[in-house]
């Protein structure tokens, strides 16, 4: 149902189209009254934008702004996409009448178009029970981990989460688990796409969200999930004794979203004292007033409040969750004052050198390493692979995003291996494979130990991190991206890279900097390989190449599946020993200027650079 090329008449022709489908099936007073203004008014530039086209449902399920049409998240929308999902779950799974599905929601509310997380998550209960499935529906807001959870916990077919994360406040999402407790990947999210097409009526109880409170196929797991959640956490609880005399002092936010309970009840199961939370900031609120962007990604502008409490009550470590708690960001202060904000990349260093080590001290048997493994994602930077070398359990890097983390690892503990640890470079680790996803309530109780035990060797996370470096190499890595709103230059940019030296020819340099390997998962093409052919999946419909240098470096150009942006990963490996990291640096930041002036030239392509 996306919108014909062009305007004129048959666009005009579609609009009327689906606005009359909106007034006949919309039972939302706000969003119908909203699209009857608009009519009236005659506002075609805002009718366009809120029937463009329908919004798509990729492999992270829904993620728009809420607000009314069918470019929008809202009642309606909400109901087609779930009778689709249903549909499409009958038809896969003959016992989900008998097993079911869970789903919950976040904090997000949109009170001019009556949009909430948990409206939105009631509706989706109507639609399932409705048609004789049982629901095990959260009674109040969950973090984002919960869910897969609970589909793994109680042997369910799938699970829905509402929530869109860390985005800005009108925007919210739905988000899709399948019944290996993992993130759907293809070909599912075409087929729930397609059943999505097939079921936009609205089925007759579709509105009745009341008939679900007396429904014997309404369950509310909440007080058994979160017992079990936190007795599984506590099997990843190394060193209760020094938890209870610890005097490291943690402060915690959850950036006005749902981890302040979660995470004061984990550091509980650890024997940890909770967390002092930023007052501000504790208690879920979908204005997000204390923060420009929801995002602790952003570093230092969303921790303000909370490098203030840190100062005021001595605390030396911050925790900070993004609104779902998927995510965590953790700074330091150091000796000099300041705060360190640790990257992505080198919290996964830290969080993957803490569970191997204590992995290694419960399981003395060296035989065990061959069925061990640690997972990340291929734009995140090498270093597990480096320790994996040295130690001797396998390393896996798999396509970016937490699908194929999760996914890889429900095949490997499937095999009888075990999944010690999975991250990727955006402060996302699943530590706990409890949870195939990762999860930001796991990843804040294990940092806090972390911190704890180096505290009693009189080590800082800082130098522990420094000592990994030293131990298996320093891995210095650095990301951003550029702006770009038109997908042609986008193309341009990237068959520039595959026709550089004449017709098919990948660049052999990148300014002084010789490539040794090219990986295209556009293509499929993989020059270090015997066959020439890429070992990942490929997707034609996203842009990304890898180009390894022979200095060390390595360095991922891809395009963004969900912004406007072309973004660009460099990482440069150094072999064991005391290399020089400053001098390390200064090599990378003229490796990503290269990459910049010769790979992405701004001005010829008339890119916008990512504003400080």
């Amino acid at each position: 149902m996306a919108a014909p090329e062009g305007g004129g008449l048959g666009e005009d022709a579609r609009l009327d189209r689906e606005t009359a489908q909106w007034l006949r099936w919309d039972k939302n007073f706000l969003t119908l009254e909203a699209v009857k203004r608009l009519i009236a008014e005659g506002n075609k530039e805002e009718l366009g934008k809120c029937f463009g086209a329908r919004m798509e449902f990729g492999t992270a399920g829904l993620r728009a702004a809420m607000g009314p049409g069918i470019s929008r998240m809202n009642d309606l929308t909400i109901i087609q996409t779930t009778q689709g999902f249903c549909r499409y779950l009958e038809k896969q799974f003959s016992d989900l009448k008998q097993k079911g599905i869970v789903i919950s929601f976040d904090a997000r509310a949109h009170p001019s178009s009556g949009g909430s997380s948990r409206r939105f998550a009631r509706l989706a209960a109507t639609t399932f029970i409705s048609q004789g499935i049982p629901v095990y529906l959260f009674s109040d807001i969950t973090p984002t981990p919960f869910v897969p959870f609970t589909v793994l916990r109680l042997k369910l077919c799938a699970g829905i989460m509402i929530t869109a994360s860390h985005n800005p406040k009108q925007d919210n999402g739905y988000k899709v688990y399948w019944d290996n407790g993992a993130q759907i990947i293809s070909p599912h999210d075409k087929g729930i796409s397609q059943a999505i097409e097939e079921n936009l009526e609205p089925w007759p109880q579709a509105w009745d969200d009341s008939l679900i409170d007396s429904s014997p196929l309404l369950h509310n797991p909440s007080a058994s999930i979160n017992n079990d959640y936190f007795e599984d956490l506590k099997k990843y609880c190394f060193h209760r004794s020094v938890n209870r005399e610890t005097k490291v002092k943690f402060v915690h936010t959850s950036v006005h979203g749902v981890g302040h309970n979660f995470v004061q009840s984990a550091f509980k199961a650890f024997d940890l004292v909770p967390p002092e939370a930023v007052p501000e900031q504790k208690d879920p609120d979908p204005e997000f007033p204390t923060v420009k962007y929801p995002n602790p990604e952003e570093g230092k502008g969303v921790l303000t409040l909370s490098f203030a409490l840190a100062d005021k009550t001595k605390a030396r470590i911050v925790l900070a969750n993004d609104p779902d708690a998927d995510r965590l960001a953790v700074a330091e202060k150091q000796d000099s004052g300041e705060w360190r904000v640790f990257s992505g990349n080198e919290l996964g260093a830290l969080l993957g050198w803490w569970l191997f080590t204590s992995w290694k001290e419960k399981n003395q048997d060296r035989g065990a390493l061959k069925d061990t493994y640690m997972l990340s994602s291929t734009v995140s930077s090498k270093i597990l692979r480096a320790i994996a070398l040295k130690e001797g359990f396998h390393f896996e890097e798999t396509l970016t995003g937490f699908k194929w983390m999760g996914n890889r690892a429900k095949q490997l503990m499937d095999q009888g291996k075990t999944v010690l640890f999975a991250f990727e470079e955006a402060i996302g680790y699943m530590c706990c494979p409890f949870v195939l996803d990762k999860d930001g309530v796991s990843a804040a109780v294990i940092s806090a130990e972390l911190a704890s035990f180096l505290a009693t060797k009189n080590l800082s996370l800082s130098q522990q991190l420094k000592a990994i470096y030293v131990e298996y190499g320093y891995h210095i890595t650095k990301a951003s991206y550029f702006i770009c709103h038109d997908q042609d230059t986008i193309k341009k940019l990237f068959e520039n890279l595959r026709n550089y030296d004449g017709k098919n020819n990948y660049p052999k340099a990148c300014g002084k900097f010789e490539i040794s390997a090219i990986r295209d998962l556009t293509t499929g093409y993989d020059d270090s390989q015997p066959d020439k052919k890429a070992v990942l999946p490929t997707s034609k419909s996203s842009q990304m190449i890898t180009f390894t240098f022979a200095n060390g470096g390595v360095a991922t150009m891809r395009t963004s599946g969900t912004e406007p942006k072309i973004k660009y990963y460099a990482e440069l490996c150094a072999p064991p020993g005391n290399s020089d990291p400053e001098q390390l640096k200064k090599e990378l930041n003229e490796l990503v200027s290269a990459i910049e002036e010769h790979f992405f030239q701004p001005q010829k392509f008339n890119l916008q650079p990512k504003a400080d």
